[in-house]
């Protein structure tokens, strides 16, 4: 089940993620490609894929608050949310609601950056922050981060304090591939993949994941895949629609790998 997430009050450096998730939508959509996913799923067949609109969100408190509910509420009625940011703090709201449904959650998260701050630019919710307080508050079990290459001296001491994989660029050359626990949720920062093929972000990092290599990591989670999230694609800085496309591309496969994993509609 598709919910966008137009949320980008937590972003640091650059607004412009809020005007992400109908993009998304447009590209999913677009008659340039079809519904198929490289599983042989019509993800967008009737019946299959369902979208609950996106969320009227305001900021702060009341937003993430906004957020949990919204993620709850899908879960309860059966499906399971793929999100579309916004910015990576909405991952927080996400998980206050499935961490309190699901025991022994490992996150797969996709990224340039650890978002682990304890707190930063003076917001303990800020999008560098959200899997610090996800940790903190016990709503996952386990981290499994891949394609990092801007972590600091804090958050590698963050990363130990909390036990989290990080599978940064350097290993990941050498080599090293992520293995996850199930239940899985998937987070996937569009930053994580290099500029070269997705330059529509904030904060773009150079010496990044392709998209091929993120397409490989999505279909070889053994499930059940309890959720998942896109985010961080700033229109404003993307070049013909590219990085909407390179989103829409994630989550269609990553609604294909839901499929597969449970063998139920979305």
């Amino acid at each position: 089940m598709l919910l966008g997430l137009p949320y980008d009050a937590s972003s640091s450096f650059m607004r412009g993620a809020a005007e992400a998730p109908p993009i998304i939508r447009a590209a999913l959509h677009s008659p340039s490609s079809n519904g198929w996913s490289e599983a042989g799923i019509d993800v967008l067949a009737p019946g299959v894929l369902g979208d609950a609109g996106d969320l009227a969100l305001g900021e702060g408190e009341a937003a993430r608050r906004a957020i949990e509910a919204g993620v709850r509420a899908v879960a309860q009625d059966g499906g399971r949310p793929i999100s579309l940011g916004g910015d990576h703090s909405v991952t927080y709201g996400a998980l206050r609601a499935l961490g309190s449904m699901h025991e022994g959650i490992t996150i797969l998260q996709i990224d340039a950056h650890p978002d682990l701050y304890d707190s930063f630019e003076g917001d303990r919710f800020s999008h560098a922050c959200q899997f610090a307080r996800i940790l903190e508050e016990g709503l996952a079990s386990r981290l499994v981060q891949v394609g990092i290459r801007t972590i600091n001296a804090h958050q590698r001491e963050q990363a130990r304090k909390f036990g989290v994989d990080v599978i940064d660029m350097k290993v990941w050359a050498g080599g090293r591939r992520p293995h996850v626990g199930s239940p899985t949720y998937i987070s996937l920062d569009l930053d994580g993949i290099d500029p070269a093929f997705a330059p529509g972000v904030s904060h773009p990092e150079p010496g990044g994941l392709s998209v091929r290599e993120v397409l490989g990591i999505i279909q070889a989670i053994p499930g059940p895949i309890i959720g998942a999230d896109v985010v961080e694609l700033n229109p404003k800085r993307d070049v013909n629609d590219l990085t909407a496309f390179v989103a829409a591309k994630f989550v269609k496969e990553i609604a294909s790998r839901l499929i597969e994993t449970v063998d139920s509609r979305l």
